[in-house]
């Protein structure tokens, strides 16, 4: 599963990018969505690359995320009592399990909004012109994208 993070606002770009950015739901600096791995969706995260981060996240991470910034339909929080009165799991953890398994996906959640809004990182970005190899904060950071989604957290 990839976890994707806009980091570049959307002015003056071509519009196909921003299109592109539209259908990932990613509309503002620091949103992030959560991806399947398939090719349509590479395809699409390649095509913003210098716009966005983005990485395989691991298991604490999207349970991490989904604990702080999940939010249902109106601004209320996500919480274990609603993922178990509305769900088929007890609480946020065994819902990221089947989240990162495959076994379901967000859309199966009623009512909850599928960006997450995150904080700016702590300590900064590194640049958000360069990409992660060249020293940056923009492209592909693989497994170390879980430590920037704790940064932001």
């Amino acid at each position: 599963m990839y976890a994707v993070i806009m980091l570049r606002g959307s002015v003056n770009i071509r519009p196909d990018i921003k299109d592109t950015l539209n259908m990932l739901r990613l509309n503002r600096v620091n949103h992030c969505v959560f991806l399947d791995e398939n090719p349509n969706n590479e395809g699409m995260i390649r095509k913003v690359k210098d716009y966005v981060a983005w990485g395989n996240v691991n298991k604490e991470s999207l349970e991490m995320i989904l604990r702080m910034r999940g939010e249902l339909i109106g601004g209320a929080s996500l919480t274990d009592k609603y993922v178990k009165e509305n769900t088929n799991y007890s609480t946020i953890k065994s819902l990221s399990k089947a989240l990162f398994g495959g076994k379901t996906s967000l859309k199966d959640v009623p009512m909850i909004t599928p960006v997450f809004r995150l904080h700016p990182p702590r300590k900064g970005h590194k640049g958000i012109k360069k990409t992660f190899q060249q020293g940056g904060a923009l492209g592909f950071y693989g497994e170390d994208i879980n430590y920037l989604l704790k940064q932001m957290r």
